[in-house]
């Protein structure tokens, strides 16, 4: 069954700030194995410039998924998970992350098609602290195999 064409345009809030800790990009840091001393002391990503630890550049993905994965639960978009694939990730930034920032995440639908016998929704994740300064936009591209129904194939 083909992705809901209604769902393009719909939007997902993230219903709480999150929090960016020293804690968790360390954390994130080790989970990807990025020894960059950036990532964990303080002094080395001031030396580099950076006012506290900052994060790395996928690190962005903890909250951008939050918002695709409120989409990809929602029957009625009519996403089969089972056949979803991750086709490419693009970050944008305004400026890195950093601990100490409470960043809100608004992600957006903003296309879904059909290619061959797949289906591709991509969503854009905006990030903002709670003041509102950008930091970070994210574009994610899941590709459902064999999704597409006979007629939109031609």
């Amino acid at each position: 069954m083909a992705i809901n064409r209604d769902f393009l345009g719909r939007v997902y809030e993230s219903p709480q700030p999150y929090e960016v800790t020293r804690g968790k990009i360390r954390e994130f840091a080790d989970a990807i194995s990025d020894p960059n001393p950036v990532y964990r002391d303080r002094a080395s990503a001031e030396a580099a410039g950076h006012a506290d630890v900052i994060a790395p550049p996928t690190f962005p993905i903890i909250m951008g998924m939050e918002g695709a994965g409120q989409a990809i639960v929602d029957p009625d978009l009519r996403l089969d998970y089972s056949m979803m694939v991750h086709g490419e990730q693009r970050f944008s930034y305004s400026r890195p992350m950093r601990a100490g920032d409470v960043v809100n995440c608004v992600t957006t639908i903003t296309e879904i098609k059909s290619l061959g016998r797949n289906e591709l929704i991509t969503l854009k994740s905006e990030l903002s602290t709670v003041e509102g300064e950008h930091i970070v936009t994210t574009r994610n591209l899941l590709v459902v195999r064999d999704g597409a129904e006979p007629a939109e194939q031609k």
